[in-house]
């Protein structure tokens, strides 16, 4: 497809809001998906530190 502005770009043929809106809700949803991970990696690694903890007195 080509586009002759940047307006015809971002209107997609009259299918922008649903691309457009597709593109955030993925961005949105990768980003939750990766402070979650983030979240789960730090509850790993204090459980972890805290059973070692535990083991050594």
């Amino acid at each position: 497809m080509r586009w002759e502005t940047w307006s015809d770009f971002w209107f997609m043929g009259g299918y922008g809001l649903y691309v457009w809106g597709s593109v955030g809700m993925t961005a949105l949803l990768l980003l939750l998906e990766m402070v979650q991970a983030n979240q789960a990696h730090r509850r790993a690694l204090a459980l972890a530190r805290s059973e070692s903890l535990s083991e050594h007195p």
